[in-house]
């Protein structure tokens, strides 16, 4: 089989493109009646490479008006990462169907072209006379083409914003302190981490640092010496093994630690392509970590060059990982691999194809956050299911099915099977008080599993997980038969669903990719302060448009309930459509007429002078 690098093809893609485009990322704002009069601020650092590098808000006077100016009406900020939907987001042999397409006319082929990525800073404020609407969007410059993906998981106080550009292998370091004005704390770039490619996810630390998952190879191929003494021999840029970075506050390198073991992985359950001498699974996607147990866990995902640079039929399902992977920090700048474990298929064994094993793709780990619980959870995209081990601390963590999605599939919508298999599950997070485990599905597209398969629809369920968590190391939930995969455990101590809710109810695999529960609350002073209780989740339904995940591009706000019911927010709404939930296909935004953008992962931010 001939591999195409998936860099070169993708920029092959865009460069005809590129010339026109870089007349229309420099519009320093609207001029449509929406967003009149935009006040433009920019804050630029200087990059490594001596060059100039900047967030430029664009700020809706109206809607951005101060605290003191509004009232005392003090502000809920969704910060909601985006990037420009452009012709990079087409596989190569689908450009006929691209977002705008060349013989579309002029308006179409500037839709087509990379224009800026941003933060999107929208009012969460309920009740706000702006709740809902954008109120800024801080582009970045001059690269483009970021493919904006995750931010952390949760934001504190004083928490510097990290922000990974999948494709370019960049990470952003914003400040928040200000909003709804941002501003440029720092960015790494690709030269800085040349131990690793495509940043997935952060984990933000008490002292204000932040680890950071590189899912793919080391940027060149063949033999890398690490700084820390590992060396290890990679198939290059997205390939395998990936790595963890460490990031200062400012988003500058403190450490690189490969994920990789010495003597390699499974050689039956992880491929590579190409292959290496040794066969690794290690691709850290999710990543959480408990600072008082100095635990990190990372998931392992898929080797991603095949996934979302540039897909193409599947050569092996093995390329899609089956492993989560437990981390001692207790020297921060040092992390040291403990354990790699791979989780056991289930009782949906009669699939022929072993991608939808509920083993495959382990996606996302959630850490519990109480003292004593000492357990943490992992989810499968292909495999559809949750599996929990009780002690991340343990020099061989045992992790053991606890749920299928299959059994929350009728609770979130009447028509949907209970089959589990290939659900792509994505945003997994405990609440802060270890009650509930919620989790975001796009759901399983039409046809995935045959010609006649209908797909299912996805959205979010939130599981009751109090009976898991009091079993303590000796957890008896084991879901071993086809029974309990599509109606829950039969033993006492199984997640049971406590709510769910519907995204885009009967279109199959619509439904959100990712999510962040609001971890805030007003005290009668009027400031915000942290609650373990929280009353709120929004997701975003989109994944990685070249994977053919592309979703609606919308945002949803959910309300949830003391006993873990969940619901749309009604009142969510579009500021253009007045369709619930945000709408990120529109023509105009602050910064300018650029068309629709993609919305990957959000959270829940306060400025620093209204909250405790």
């Amino acid at each position: 089989m001939k591999v195409t690098s998936p860099v070169w093809r993708r920029l092959s893609l865009c460069a005809a493109a590129a010339v026109i485009a870089a007349a229309s990322v420099t519009s320093a704002g609207s001029n449509t009646p929406a967003y009149a009069d935009v006040q433009v601020l920019v804050d630029q650092k200087k990059g490594a490479d001596g060059k100039n590098y900047w967030v430029k808000n664009h700020l809706v006077p109206d809607l951005a008006r101060s605290a003191e100016e509004d009232g005392n009406d003090r502000k809920k900020w969704l910060l909601v990462w985006a990037g420009d939907e452009n012709v990079a987001d087409t596989a190569v042999g689908d450009v006929k169907d691209l977002p705008g397409t060349l013989a579309g006319g002029v308006d179409k082929v500037k839709n087509a072209l990379p224009g800026p990525d941003f933060l999107a800073v929208i009012d969460a404020t309920p009740g706000s006379e702006s709740y809902g609407k954008v109120v800024n969007t801080a582009t970045v410059g001059p690269l483009v083409e970021n493919e904006p993906h995750h931010m952390q998981y949760v934001w504190h106080k004083g928490d510097t914003i990290y922000a990974g550009a999948l494709f370019l292998a960049a990470t952003y370091a914003f400040d928040v302190s200000a909003l709804p004005e941002l501003k440029l704390k720092g960015v790494s770039l690709p030269t800085q981490t040349l131990g690793g490619s495509v940043p997935d996810a952060y984990w933000t630390l008490s002292d204000g640092t932040a680890y950071g998952t590189y899912m793919g190879g080391p940027v060149a191929p063949g033999p890398y010496r690490y700084k820390n003494g590992q060396t290890v021999t990679s198939n290059g840029f997205a390939g395998s093994p990936g790595a963890v970075m460490r990031f200062d506050e400012n988003g500058q390198v403190l450490s690189q630690t490969s994920a990789a073991t010495p003597q390699g992985d499974n050689d039956k359950l992880c491929e590579n392509l190409p292959s290496l001498g040794k066969p690794t699974c290690a691709n850290p996607h999710g990543i959480q970590a408990r600072e008082d147990l100095n635990t990190m866990v990372t998931s392992d995902y898929a080797e991603p060059r095949n996934i979302i640079l540039d897909p193409v039929k599947q050569p092996s399902p093995y390329l899609r990982r089956p492993t989560v992977r437990t981390w001692d920090i207790s020297d921060r700048d040092n992390p040291k691999l403990k354990a790699v474990s791979y989780l056991p298929d289930g009782p949906r064994a009669d699939f022929a194809d072993p991608l939808y094993a509920e083993s495959r793709a382990v996606m996302e780990t959630t850490v519990t956050n109480r003292p004593g619980h000492k357990g943490a959870f992992a989810q499968t995209m292909q495999g559809g299911a949750i599996f929990y081990t009780p002690d991340i601390t343990a020099p061989e963590p045992r992790w053991r099915q606890v749920f299928d999605d299959g059994t929350a599939a009728a609770s979130i919508h009447d028509g949907n099977d209970r089959i589990g298999s290939s659900s792509n599950g994505g945003w997994l997070q405990t609440s802060p008080d270890d009650r509930f485990l919620y989790h975001a599905v796009t759901g399983r597209q039409k046809g995935t599993l045959g010609p006649d398969d209908p797909g299912t629809t996805g959205g979010v369920y939130v599981l009751d997980i109090q009976k898991l968590l009091a079993s303590g190391d000796a957890p008896e939930c084991s879901i071993d038969t086809r029974d309990e995969s599509e109606n829950g455990g039969a033993e006492a101590d199984c997640p049971t669903v406590a709510g769910a809710a519907p995204i885009n109810p009967g279109t199959p695999g619509a439904g959100p990719h990712w999510g962040a529960y609001d971890n805030f609350t007003q005290d009668s002073d009027g400031l915000y302060t942290e609650t373990d209780t929280p009353e709120r989740l929004a997701v975003s339904n989109y994944f990685v448009a070249r994977s053919g995940l592309d979703g609606d591009h919308k945002v949803t706000m959910l309300n949830l309930g003391e006993n873990g019911d969940v619901s749309v927010d009604e009142e969510f709404r579009d500021e253009f459509t007045g369709q619930v939930g945000i709408n990120f296909n529109r023509k105009s935004w602050p910064h300018g007429d650029f068309g629709n953008a993609k919305p990957h992962s959000e959270l829940f931010v306060i400025a620093d002078k209204d909250v405790k």
